[in-house]
């Protein structure tokens, strides 16, 4: 089925982009996906599959909410997602008993490049750590974040980016 061959690999991929060293629940990859929506299209034949009107996607602990998302895929098999929303907003519980959500108007991904890309008034939050900025990017293969602020992407209100890290807890018992 299309939807099991697309989706599945980037639901996964999508969080990661918000993990922040991070990892998102093993058994989420093993649940069923759900999807609602308003509407949908699934095109066998030009390997595009298309929901809109309040969209929300479920694995596991995993959670996308989106006015509309269009996953593609080429014919070497490279995947692009494109979920735009007012704004699209994500959730996922984390191995490590976090939880990491973000949100941007548009989330892009594509598996030729590994890059994962949030942008409009994009954030990032794990636990107390938060990145914000017009533009978050997550490069998969690198684990390098970007945050970038309007003034360098062009965006009309310009604005800086924001970052906030908490510190590391050390234990005072151990010596």
């Amino acid at each position: 089925m299309i939807l099991n061959t697309k989706i599945k690999p980037i639901l996964g991929i999508i969080l990661l982009a918000g993990s922040l060293n991070a990892h998102a629940l093993e058994s989420d990859r093993n649940q069923p996906i759900a999807i609602e929506a308003d509407q949908g299209s699934l095109d066998q034949k030009n390997q595009v599959t298309t929901f809109s009107g309040n969209v929300i996607i479920k694995q596991g602990s995993l959670n996308i909410r989106a006015a509309n998302v269009r996953v593609s895929q080429d014919k070497s098999g490279n995947q692009t997602m494109n979920a735009e929303g007012n704004p699209v907003k994500f959730g996922q519980q984390l191995e490590n008993k976090g939880y990491v959500e973000g949100q941007g108007t548009r989330v892009e991904y594509a598996s030729a490049t590994g890059l994962v890309k949030l942008s409009g008034n994009a954030k990032v939050q794990r636990g107390g750590d938060v990145a914000v900025g017009d533009v978050i990017t997550y490069n998969m293969r690198t684990e390098v974040y970007t945050v970038l602020g309007g003034n360098v992407t062009g965006a009309k209100k310009g604005g800086r980016v924001s970052v906030i890290i908490q510190p590391t807890t050390v234990n005072k018992n151990k010596k």
